[in-house]
């Protein structure tokens, strides 16, 4: 039977925590919504910035942010809102949710995506290790930061016990921004994480020259992995289809704005890793995700041959020539 639920009874204080591009204009769109919105920010030049000129010149240049906007520093009061946006990168996860220390029932949503290098474990895994009395729920889609900001259409999926995701769809959802209620948590945890390895593989296709319809292959064989692996995670087919895993997966290994498309496209241009790294900013999510992925993988017995030779490229055990003749050279076989 279903659950019984007012759709209408949105949470009114939403906290964000962090305040990058992302984390800013996930802010904004709350705001949007009605929300009173709390965005805890580690820098304190972005908190001045905040209040001072209603701008997050840092992140997100060039977008103004409203009233409702509340800047802050002290995690202890982000962590007060009703709802919490986590939106912190994945490597760094577990660690913030530790010094995070919401109150029990308080829903959390993650809003980053990977898996964590050291364990093999999706966020919402993480989220039920470290937050195990917290309401665990996870928001992924096709979307860009400055595309949201903008207020252009985006739709995205927010995942978590029906009750909540219903919630928190009324608490973030507004004209331009169209949040989809899913309970299926592994799937969209899933979908978010692997589409920024294959879009690092697109990208070095586009970067090698090898034309669009290598791209289009290579997406349609690295959404065959990625439904091979939520099959045996649990994951729901349709879930994968959806906005989290298909519509995430051609937005980002199709699109320049993509850092993900970006970083592949330089390395298939015979850039080399090293010549990719700025000093303080973190590469591509999909560079950590890689080795994490195809480790978890291999736990479940399942064969992500486009995963592994991204992760072999990026760890320099396989040049790029030789990862396209592995790739090429596989035994043919049904579809």
């Amino acid at each position: 039977m279903a659950e019984s639920v007012d759709r209408s009874k949105p949470y009114p204080h939403v906290g964000v925590i962090g305040a990058g591009a992302w984390g800013t204009a996930l802010a904004l769109a709350a705001a949007q919504a009605g929300r009173r919105v709390t965005l805890w920010a580690r820098e304190s030049a972005v908190v001045g910035q905040i209040r001072n000129a209603g701008e997050n010149a840092l992140f997100l240049p060039g977008v103004k942010l409203p009233l409702a906007i509340e800047a802050t520093d002290d995690l202890a009061a982000a962590a007060e809102a009703d709802a919490l946006l986590v939106v912190v990168p994945a490597q760094h996860l577990r660690a913030s949710l530790r010094a995070l220390r919401a109150a029990p029932g308080t829903p959390l949503v993650l809003c980053a995506k990977g898996v964590e290098r050291a364990s093999g474990r999706l966020l919402t895994e993480i989220l039920r290790d470290e937050a195990p009395d917290c309401e665990a729920a996870i928001l992924s889609g096709p979307s860009f930061a400055r595309d949201v900001a903008r207020g252009l259409p985006t739709a995205v999926t927010i995942a978590a016990r029906m009750a909540v995701a219903l919630r928190l769809q009324a608490t973030l959802g507004h004209a331009a921004f169209r949040p989809y209620a899913s309970d299926d948590l592994t799937g969209v945890a899933l979908g978010g994480a692997a589409k920024n390895v294959y879009a690092i593989a697109c990208g070095i296709v586009d970067g090698m020259g090898l034309g669009e319809s290598a791209r289009a292959a290579l997406i349609a064989r690295s959404f065959a992995e990625l439904t091979r692996l939520g099959e045996a995670l649990g994951a729901r087919p349709e879930t994968l289809m959806g906005l989290s895993g298909l519509g995430d997966l051609v937005l980002t290994a199709t699109s320049p704005t993509s850092r993900n498309f970006r970083f592949g496209r330089a390395l298939g241009q015979g850039a080399g890793l090293a010549a990719l790294e700025t000093p303080g900013q973190p590469l591509a999510e999909g560079v950590e995700t890689a080795p994490a992925l195809v480790t978890r993988a291999r736990s479940e017995h399942v064969e992500l041959p486009v995963a592994e030779a991204v992760a072999a490229v990026l760890d320099g055990s396989l040049p790029l020539d030789a990862a396209l003749l592995r790739l090429m050279s596989r035994p043919l076989k049904p579809e």
